[in-house]
């Protein structure tokens, strides 16, 4: 896949573990269904705060990502949906493990309520 980060100083930097712009001649697009912490051996949410929910989503990423064939070395866009805006610096900390380096472009959003009382869900787009 050819990627390319797109930056302009004509724009706001990024605040976070993403890139303004990601820009890819893709053969493949793939949508990742947004992921809430749910433990898929049990079907049970995962206890614990947003720390302990967002690695069991980004667990959950990386496993549909390989049923595609792909890595979050592929992905180029995420939303991240937070029950807490609160929690947006210690979620990007454990988000930010999954991209290294050349983050994807990305969204954060608060919303009222997420399935089952998740704090945090994140879906993606995938390009290959």
């Amino acid at each position: 896949m050819n990627r390319t980060l797109l930056h302009s100083d004509s724009a706001p930097k990024a605040i976070g573990p993403y890139s303004q712009a990601v820009q890819v001649q893709a053969g493949t697009l793939t949508f990742l269904s947004g992921q809430i912490p749910l433990d898929p051996a049990t079907g049970q949410m995962v206890d614990g705060d947003a720390v302990a929910q967002t690695e069991r989503v980004m667990e959950n990423l990386k496993a549909v990502l390989a049923a595609g064939g792909l890595t979050f070395a592929h992905v180029v866009r995420c939303t991240i949906f937070l029950q807490d805006m609160n929690d947006f610096a210690r979620v990007n900390e454990v988000y930010a493990r999954s991209f290294p380096s050349n983050p994807p472009a990305r969204a954060t959003v608060q919303v009222a309520a997420l399935p089952r009382g998740a704090k945090v869900e994140i879906d993606a787009i995938a390009a290959s």
